[in-house]
């Protein structure tokens, strides 16, 4: 088991084993920790993570997420079109709700060494040009960076 200090807690209506049964088949370095019927702890990359069934008084908002860094447009694709399977929505600038609701961030690496470039108008190119994407691509992001 994981030992960090801080533990992301998941509060779900009743489908907490679902969505760690979920997680721990879309990412491939993690595993189901201990399932009971009310509490569900997995871990993700060695990031423990427990969700509870919590009844639906509580849901889930774009003010919590979950970031993952991706090395590779293959990488960004591929957790893209996992997390927005059977009932995942995507929104912009690489956010999407997978279908329990819950936010993910699928940022390229490059990303931020992008819109951190000195250069400010090619920072702003890349930024421009990231605000116009869902999921993003990373070819584009460098394309707008360079300019015309």
């Amino acid at each position: 088991m994981a030992s960090h200090k801080i533990t992301p807690f998941l509060w779900f209506d009743n489908q907490a084993e679902a969505a760690a049964r979920f997680y721990t088949s879309v990412f491939k370095n993690s595993k189901l920790l201990n399932v009971t019927p009310m509490v569900v702890s997995f871990e993700i990359e060695g990031q423990e993570i427990i969700a509870l069934n919590g009844g639906p008084r509580f849901q889930f908002s774009e003010a919590f997420s979950l970031l993952v860094n991706c090395d590779s447009q293959d990488e960004v694709d591929y957790y893209w079109s996992r997390l927005t399977a059977d009932g995942g929505q995507e929104s912009m600038c690489g956010w999407l709700k997978d279908k329990f609701d819950f936010s993910w961030q699928i940022v390229p690496v490059q990303l931020s060494k992008l819109l951190g470039d000195k250069d400010r108008e090619r920072a702003g190119r890349a930024m421009q040009a990231m605000l116009k994407m869902k999921k993003i691509d990373i070819a584009t992001l460098m394309r707008a960076s360079h300019g015309p």
